[in-house]
């Protein structure tokens, strides 16, 4: 990959291209009428190729090849880093290194796009998608030189792209002894600011590849999936990952997949609607507010009101804090009948497969929605969910156990998977039940 530097650069910047047209242009067209299909109107490909393709499949490549995206082919990696060379080379301030905004960018980000229905109209995909790059290229033209600063602390997937990427079967493995013994060279200007000699995973590795090489030390190999997570330095264990991965990965990004199609929704709508007209509060029933920030879209009948909002926000939050507070509590009790009462925040990578698994299971129902549209349709889905979230309940259950001390693993076992447990009852009640 190092030596072929120019040619990735080419890729990179035709994925510039390609996405500027497919964010840009379709918020300008007219929206399609029923007889229109993904092959032959820009709106509904880009809604598809962006929505139904890109986002669904990035995640499975986290946990394929690492953060390759992130490296090779992510076009506001390549902007912000573009704008990074050109830019005031300012110092980077400690507040903009806060370990906390992944997990603010990933929530707002994930509920703001729901509150705007920005998998559907391409107005709102432009909005999120342009903000999230004219920011990338601000902070690129601001901070740092020649490096990603936006990606390495800001962009609201890293934090997740970070922890799907420790199941990969692939890393950039340092070898020190070899890193000691080779000759004086020129350092790696690692865009990410990994410190490369000590890189022992790929949780911050962008996978680029420049580094490949570097000493005769750093070579790309292959590695059992999910071993980075039970051989996870201290230094690298963060409460913040496990934060992320419990309400917002299991919580939020669940509960902004499910609330459409939710009964307990439903009847949370209705039953603030009855309680309100009895009272002859009127307003939140018939209220909306612009398409920037709630759904309202009068040419498609799709308008939300205030109370839809309302809604929506509070089953996200209700889903969030339920899963989320099932996990830490499952974590935390684990760790203590393991005699580790501080290993809890490891544990929770343990649940990363299953958060993997809700992850890709919800944005493929996008997939799988777009092609229903175009008469599309796969009879053996069920089984396929079914066998999804068996892959991820037992493959977190492996990473768990092994991260238990053995003499008490059965009953520490049993406390600690009580999070991956609610996240796959409360996707088989989705599809299963409701």
């Amino acid at each position: 990959m190092a030596r072929h530097a120019g040619a990735i650069q080419a890729f990179q910047w035709v994925m510039v291209a390609v996405y500027l047209l497919l964010v840009t242009v379709p918020a300008f067209l007219p929206p399609p009428d029923d007889s229109k299909h993904i092959w032959d109107n820009l709106v509904l490909f880009a809604q598809f190729a962006f929505w139904g393709v890109w986002w669904p499949f990035v995640m499975v490549s986290m946990l394929v090849m690492g953060r390759a995206w992130c490296g090779v082919f992510c076009p506001e990696g390549a902007m912000t880093e573009w704008a990074s060379r050109r830019g005031l080379g300012r110092a980077i301030p400690p507040w903009l290194r806060w370990k906390g905004w992944p997990f603010v960018a990933f929530v707002c980000t994930t509920v703001y796009g729901q509150m705007i229905t920005v998998y559907e109209y391409p107005e709102a995909a432009l909005l999120i998608l342009g903000a999230s790059t004219v920011m990338a290229l601000g902070i690129g033209l601001v901070y740092g030189r020649g490096i990603r600063v936006w990606c390495r602390y800001l962009c609201p997937a890293s934090g997740v792209f970070s922890l799907l990427s420790r199941l990969s079967p692939v890393h950039f493995r340092v070898d020190r002894e070899s890193w000691e013994a080779a000759e004086r060279v020129p350092a790696v200007a690692c865009a990410t600011l990994v410190d490369v000699r000590a890189m022992t995973g790929g949780g911050s590795c962008h996978m680029c590849g420049r580094c490949s090489g570097h000493r005769d030390a750093v070579t790309l190999t292959p590695r059992l999936p999910g071993s980075e997570v039970t051989s996870l330095p201290e230094r690298e264990v963060s409460s913040w990952d496990t934060n992320l991965l419990a309400f917002g990965v299991m919580g939020v990004a669940t509960g902004a997949f499910q609330w459409s199609g939710s009964p307990l929704y439903v009847a949370l709508k209705q039953s603030l609607a009855a309680w309100l007209v009895e009272r002859g509060i009127m307003f939140p029933l018939t209220e909306t507010l612009p398409w920037w920030m709630l759904t309202n879209y009068a040419s498609t009948g799709e308008v939300f009101t205030l109370l839809d909002g309302a809604c929506l926000i509070a089953y996200i939050a209700a889903v969030a804090v339920t899963v989320g507070s099932i996990t830490l509590a499952g974590l935390w009790l684990g760790a203590r009948l393991a005699g580790r009462p501080e290993a809890r925040w490891r544990l929770g990578y343990g649940l990363i497969p299953m958060g993997a698994v809700g992850l890709i299971i919800g944005l493929s129902s996008l997939t799988l929605t777009q092609l229903a549209a175009e008469g599309i349709s796969f009879v053996w889905l069920p089984e396929a969910r079914a066998g999804l979230l068996a892959v991820g309940l037992a493959w977190s259950g492996v990473l768990v156990w092994r991260l238990l001390p053995v003499e008490r693993r059965p009953l520490a076992w049993l406390a600690a998977m009580a999070g991956a447990a609610a996240l796959a009852g409360t996707w088989s009640l989705f599809f299963f039940v409701w």
